[in-house]
């Protein structure tokens, strides 16, 4: 798998992706987290203008998008129920969604925005996102307490910190 920054010429199937992940989360339990529009299609395009916004293909085919920049994001300046583990730079992650055919992409796609922030990333992730709580436990990420996102309403909020040297290649 290959991961690299989305383009307007992408736009179709990242928006393609976005429903099938919202009828998955409607059909799993999980029909508040991102109802029935989004997210947005002008955020994926604002995302891709600033340079925020990621594909994961593989064999040249698009099976994973999420938004990824490293540095603070208004989202996790208040964490209430619990605290940050370090407040060292961080990357995050958001609007994370993959091809469900494509096994291991949301675990490939993670574990690369960890090399890239330098092992410092934080997520959030709906009460009733049980695929994504159970993901982000597996791969060592640490529930930290809640966070309110734009619209108002509360994510559990995911870090994961590791030091040492790592080796991803």
């Amino acid at each position: 798998m290959i991961i690299r920054k989305s383009t307007r010429e992408d736009l179709p199937k990242i928006m393609e992706m976005y429903e099938e992940a919202r009828q998955f989360m409607r059909d799993n339990g999980n029909p508040d987290q991102w109802g029935t529009s989004n997210p947005k299609e002008e955020w994926i395009v604002l995302d891709i203008e600033d340079g925020d916004s990621y594909v994961c293909t593989k064999d040249g085919e698009i099976v994973g998008t999420f938004y990824f920049r490293i540095g603070e994001d208004p989202t996790y300046r208040q964490i209430h129920d619990g605290a940050w583990m370090d407040d060292s730079s961080y990357g995050v992650v958001h609007r994370i969604t993959t091809d469900r055919k494509a096994r291991g992409t949301a675990t490939f796609c993670l574990n690369w925005a960890v090399q890239q922030a330098g092992g410092h990333l934080r997520i959030d992730t709906h009460e009733d996102n049980r695929p994504m709580r159970n993901l982000l436990e597996k791969l060592g990420f640490s529930r930290r307490g809640t966070v309110v996102v734009e619209d108002g309403t509360e994510r559990i909020a995911f870090e994961k910190v590791e030091k040492g040297e790592q080796d991803y290649e």
